[in-house]
């Protein structure tokens, strides 16, 4: 009975193999019927289109919608879908339309003249910019308005910034998991842009009622009063719900900003990488503003002035955002990207027993209506081979789709599964990421304290301490300038490179600001070794109790704003560009969330310093007079773990590999006229 049961299955497991090179034939005739009906129709209507000199003929569809006789329908009801790969002209090119699948807010496809491009993308730019400053307006001076309005020491003060800024970047992966899931990037970026003005009003009028007691305190030389529980609640629900309001956006309005370029148009498509860089200047110009004239406002004890400023800003950007809908490419939401990785799971586990033929043609491709991301097909790729297990058909599988009956849960195509692949490729270079986050929110805390205890006067004019990432800025200015026009192009003709390909590869272009933020380190520490050596033991308010100038903190400033134009713009268009299609916004979040966790380290790592290095007799690395303490051998142990990081990332990079993409997922016909 046992050897019959055995001859069966072995019968069975032959039969399956060759019914799975049937199957693939099949799929490859079903795909030239489709594209040969597709070519017949499109030949149809061009033989009807009118004359160049006459007026396009217009017909209205079942819904009272408008459109030219020749354009093909859009399978997108509303803002935030679209319809697959469409290039739609009238006779005589009066109208083109998008090749990626991008759609106009009524769900058209998106006009090439009329849509998109750099008119989109630069009030996009402008919104950031304002956004931007807003967000500074609060965070740059936060540290010194938790010591001085709320009484925390400088150690609290600066963990309580770490840990809300890693906060704000978190909320970034929510933000993108909404937009990527079923809100799309265009309303996404409303309702998150609507959580961070209130935000900010909040915060404002908190401020000014409640926190700053007496009147004018907050300076540096009058603390305000002490505060009650209610006030401290309201505050820190203002802060976090900012939080929640920009880090929600900001991941959708990187993408978004992206979406306005047609990749698949030669002319557009070098615009968008363009697009990254002017992203991350807007950034930091807005920043710029916020770090100069309101930052002086702010050290000066005006703190409600410059959050209510922050909050006409923010709100400004909104409006501005809101006025260029029209204008606006969009892309459809793919759905739920955690149930597509669990169905991989899922049924890679169910198959961990069954072994993986060598022939690649017993995986399942699937076809448009099980292919539910976005955009293009991902190809197999060699690497994580349990995982490809999900796509290899069985006995059982093979029923089941003969009878139209596939279980999401026992067989995906093979594109989802290479989605998980993607996302598990990338998590390396990810986390060799965080440590550089680490040493720039120094920027934002340990900086700051470092320059408030060094000579911040000219005459009697006195620079705020935190007025110096000024510098990071200008520096940041410079270099995307300096990128773009002449180390990228020489790096191009020494290897002799042609066409659009880039000089600097992206993982390249990470690892070197990797390498000059552990420059920014060194120099920081050395900066921190001749303050300790021209200041006042016996001061008590260590405020300017060194005669070392604070514009010698202008290198280590200059040098992380130039490491921020080789990792955090590489690292946007890295993870946009080696993301799937369906998790764009995802990729931007990933960015925003190695920051986050840079936070979080930040702050456990000074938690640790701090309690290894004080005793009984001895003031610790840290202490709340730097005076008394060694500030300089913290900044050499993350120059040290940089050293480590940086091999740590060669060797990933030099390791991975890219996805590889294969045709538009299309939508049948009939599919296009139900979902009109």
């Amino acid at each position: 009975m046992t050897e019959n049961f055995k001859m069966l299955n072995a019968q069975k497991e032959s039969l399956v193999m060759e019914n799975n090179e049937l199957i693939k034939q099949i799929q490859t005739l079903e795909t030239r019927l489709r594209q040969n009906s597709s070519t017949s129709r499109t030949d149809a209507k061009t033989q009807t289109a009118p004359d160049q000199s006459s007026p396009s003929p217009q017909k209205m569809d079942e819904k009272g919608v408008h459109f030219p006789l020749n354009a093909k329908k859009s399978t997108v009801p509303d803002v935030g879908t679209a319809s697959p790969v469409q290039t739609v002209k009238l006779k005589g090119g009066e109208e083109e339309y998008t090749n990626d699948g991008t759609v106009d807010f009524y769900g058209m496809p998106a006009n090439r003249a009329n849509t998109g491009k750099w008119p989109a993308a630069i009030m996009l730019l402008l919104n950031q910019g304002l956004a931007t400053l807003a967000f500074f307006g609060v965070g740059v001076n936060l540290v010194l308005f938790l010591t001085r309005v709320l009484h925390q020491n400088n150690a609290e003060a600066a963990n309580n910034v770490s840990i809300w800024t890693g906060t704000v970047y978190i909320f970034s992966l929510f933000g993108a998991f909404l937009s990527d899931s079923y809100w799309g990037r265009f309303k996404t970026c409303i309702i998150f842009q609507g959580v961070y003005v209130t935000g900010l009003v909040l915060l404002s009028l908190v401020t000014q009622l409640y926190l700053i007691k007496p009147k004018g305190c907050g300076d540096r030389t009058t603390l305000c009063g002490e505060h009650s529980t209610m006030e401290i609640r309201l505050f820190y629900i203002s802060v976090y719900m900012i939080a929640l309001g920009y880090g929600g956006y900001q991941p959708n309005i990187i993408s978004f900003g992206a979406d306005q370029f047609d990749e698949h148009d030669l002319r557009e498509k070098p615009s968008k990488p363009a697009f990254f860089s002017y992203f991350y200047l807007a950034l930091n110009l807005g920043s710029f503003f916020s770090n100069t004239v309101l930052d002086y406002f702010e050290d000066d004890g005006m703190w409600a002035l410059g959050f209510w400023a922050s909050s006409a800003s923010a709100f400004a950007g909104l409006v501005l955002f809101l006025g260029g809908t029209a204008k606006y490419r969009h892309f459809r939401s793919s759905g739920n990207p955690i149930t597509r990785f669990s169905q991989v799971i899922v049924a890679a586990s169910k198959k961990w027993r069954v072994e993986m033929p060598e022939n690649e043609d017993a995986l399942y491709e699937g076809d448009d209506e099980s292919s539910k991301t976005a955009g293009r097909k991902m190809l197999h790729t060699h690497g994580f081979k349990f995982l490809d297990k999900a796509a290899l058909i069985t006995s059982k599988e093979l029923d089941n789709e003969k009878q139209s009956n596939r279980n999401p849960w026992r067989l995906c195509p093979i594109s989802q599964v290479e989605e998980v692949k993607c996302i598990l490729r990338l998590l390396p270079i990810w986390l060799c990421t965080i440590l550089y986050s680490v040493e720039f929110t120094q920027m934002a805390s340990m900086f700051v304290v470092q320059g408030d205890v060094m000579k911040t006067t000219i005459g009697n004019f006195r620079i705020p301490a935190a007025s110096m990432s000024g510098f990071d800025i200008m520096s940041v200015a410079i270099f995307v300038f300096l990128y773009r026009q002449f180390f990228d192009p020489l790096v191009k003709k020494f290897k002799k490179i042609k066409g659009e390909a880039q000089g600097i590869t992206q993982l390249q272009r990470m690892g070197i600001g990797l390498a000059i933020v552990g420059m920014a380190m060194l120099s920081a520490a050395i900066v921190e070794c001749y303050r300790l050596k021209y200041a006042r033991k016996d001061c008590t308010q260590c405020e300017g109790s060194s005669s070392l100038s604070i514009f010698w903190q202008v290198p280590q400033y200059s040098l992380i704003g130039a490491s921020e134009v080789f990792m955090y713009v590489g690292q946007l268009e890295f993870f946009g560009q080696q993301t799937p299609d369906g998790l764009k916004s995802f990729g931007s979040a990933l960015c925003m969330a190695s920051i986050s966790l840079g936070n979080y380290v930040s702050s456990l790592l000074v938690s640790i310093v701090i309690k290894i290095s004080t005793s009984e007799n001895v003031s610790g690395w840290i202490p709340a007079n730097l005076n008394d303490g060694h500030l300089d051998r913290f900044y050499f142990l993350l120059a040290s773990l940089t050293v480590l990081d940086l091999v740590a990332y060669i060797a990933c990079a030099r390791r991975y590999k890219g996805m590889k993409h294969g045709e538009m997922i299309k939508v049948s016909e009939e599919d296009k006229c139900d979902q009109v």
